[in-house]
């Protein structure tokens, strides 16, 4: 069992969990990334007045699109989610392991916050938009967008009142395989439809498979595309081009990629870095969002993609036989990759070490943190049933791919956790229930209690194997799940203080991308429960939850 630092206890409503680095105080002028860690891919923000927004990708999980808010760009709070509704016309139901949402972008225009984004729903991609006047919400039901092919929308608001819609997709007649082409079309939007004539901008700037993820931004007299290139692995970059007119033609940036890691050796502490998004704080101060992965053994990535911070400066051509001039975003401008640690954007700033988080179930709603895996077609879980406990509905469904089944976890935050928890259950048959760590459909390890024993299951590319089984003749268990890198132990108790070890040093290394089958999320820990294919009305009840993560 590993050893947790003593930090400070906070509720979860409190703010989301910072930092997974220094569990020591941290010095008031740097900060330390990543800024949201733990499966935080594809950010996106925009600044309104003094505030920041922030969102990421969700894929199959619900509620879907998290909100981040900040006032000093390394402290962020969890304010809503976009999608936080089954009567949202966003259809998730039965979508596969990483499928469903996919790289929002989120952009504030006279009062009213705007939302685009992709649902693959399992190889059919449907962009649509969601708006609200409050980013906490509640957000409008999709305005699904006609003939808008691909992948990776995004908006510009320009100054002629016009709005541009930017996307990916596969080109008509692609020279290589992944090669795919940046377009741009006007928005209606009153009709919230594209209209007018598509424009066909860019295959990449840099020569690389999957020119995706594009933001159009307006300094000075130009207009600038940024786009991501290469994958979202180790060859992953941001690239850049300028125009004086918005639909183009665009010029590369001589100097592209602005942001990569893929000049530097596979073992880095930071790699895959890409997918930015850029934010003006000040007059002459910016700052870029991007993801990157922080791999365990130079390999393993169970945490998933991460959000950084990034100091961006911009400067202007040195060229002297150049009439005109262009000034370009630098990014990370002292070392040119990205840094663990930066001083911070506003002066005064601490960066706060939130490394718990705690749950009574007191509330009447679920918190902000947790997620199912899906849209839920038929409601699992409940508050009322028995006051300051969580109920969850034992539902036919057990982990596979496409699968409704009964789940509620968050993520996976740090390294190093442990998670506990009290159950009350009476199993019936092969009803079982308990805690689970789990990657994707593919890949969970479940410890649960079912025909008076406990268990520890690893269901692995669909075989369910029992890796310890332990007698035990009572309905109320706590559980203990903990990690450390690559080790995951797994314990129980009676009484919540005498703990016995059902099994030690389960592989981490299951968990990850490498050997789940690919995926764009990240580890979650939560509460399963499964009547294993038969008709139940029986039902698990929780009184508490607690994560405690420990910071490097």
């Amino acid at each position: 069992m590993i050893k947790l630092l003593r930090i400070q206890w906070y509720t979860v409503s409190v703010l989301l969990f910072i930092s997974c680095n220094s569990g020591m105080k941290q010095e008031a002028e740097t900060y330390r990334n990543p800024i949201i860690p733990g499966f935080a891919p594809d950010p996106s923000i925009c600044r309104v007045g003094d505030d920041f927004y922030l969102i990421n990708s969700t894929f199959e999980y619900f509620p879907g699109i998290p909100i981040y808010h900040s006032r000093d760009l390394v402290n962020w709070e969890l304010i809503g989610n976009a999608l936080y509704s089954v009567n949202q016309n966003v259809n998730m139901d039965s979508i596969n392991s990483s499928a469903g949402i996919h790289a929002p972008t989120i952009r504030y225009h006279e009062g009213l916050f705007y939302i685009i984004t992709t649902n693959n729903l399992n190889g059919e991609m449907i962009n649509f938009i969601v708006t609200a006047e409050d980013p906490k919400g509640p957000w409008s039901k999709a305005y699904i967008l006609k003939d808008a092919p691909g992948i990776d929308p995004s908006l510009f608001f320009d100054d002629d009142e016009k709005v541009w819609y930017t996307g990916s997709s596969v080109p008509p007649d692609p020279e290589f395989d992944g090669q795919s082409e940046i377009w741009m079309q006007e928005l209606d939007l009153n009709k919230m439809q594209l209209m007018g004539e598509k424009y066909y901008l860019t295959r990449g700037f840099s020569n690389g498979t999957w020119a995706e993820g594009p933001h159009i931004y307006k300094y000075g007299d130009y207009y600038y595309l940024m786009i991501s290139e290469g994958g979202t692995l180790h060859n992953h970059a941001v690239t850049i081009a300028v125009s004086k007119i918005i639909t183009g033609p665009y010029i590369a940036n001589a100097r592209n990629p602005i942001l990569t890691h893929r000049h530097l050796s596979l073992d880095h502490p930071i790699i895959a870095v890409g997918h930015g998004d850029l934010v003006q704080i000040k007059e002459n101060d910016w700052y870029m969002v991007a993801l990157g992965f922080r791999p365990i053994e130079k390999k393993y990535k169970n945490l998933g993609r991460e959000t950084f911070l990034i100091p961006v400066i911009w400067e202007t051509e040195p060229y002297w036989w150049k009439d005109e001039k262009i000034a370009w975003p630098v990014c990370s401008p002292k070392t040119g990759k990205v840094e663990f640690e930066y001083p911070v954007p506003f002066p005064g700033t601490k960066q706060l070490k939130i490394n718990e988080f705690y749950d009574n179930f007191n509330d009447t709603e679920l918190n902000l943190e947790w997620n199912f895996r899906r849209t839920p077609t038929v409601t699992f879980h409940s508050f009322n049933k028995k006051k300051g406990f969580l109920r969850i509905y034992l539902k036919e469904g057990f982990i596979a791919e496409q699968s409704q089944y009964s789940f509620v976890g968050i993520r996976q935050r740090h390294f190093q956790m442990e998670a506990k928890s009290k159950m009350e259950f009476n199993p019936a048959g092969n009803e079982e229930a308990g805690m689970t760590v789990i990657q994707n459909d593919r890949s969970a390890y479940v410890m649960s209690l079912m025909d008076g024993k406990i268990q520890l299951h690893h269901f692995f590319h669909g075989t369910d194997s029992l890796l310890a089984s332990h007698s035990y003749k009572k309905s109320t268990v706590f559980w203990n799940i903990s990690a450390d890198y690559l080790d995951y132990d797994f314990s129980y108790s009676q009484d919540g203080k005498n703990w016995v070890l059902l099994f030690n040093n389960a592989d981490g290394s299951k968990l990850s991308p490498e050997s789940s089958g690919w995926t764009y999320t990240g580890v979650y820990i939560g509460f399963y429960g499964s009547s294993n294919n038969l008709t139940s009305t029986n039902y698990a009840d929780f009184d508490w939850f607690q994560y405690k993560g420990v910071s490097e």
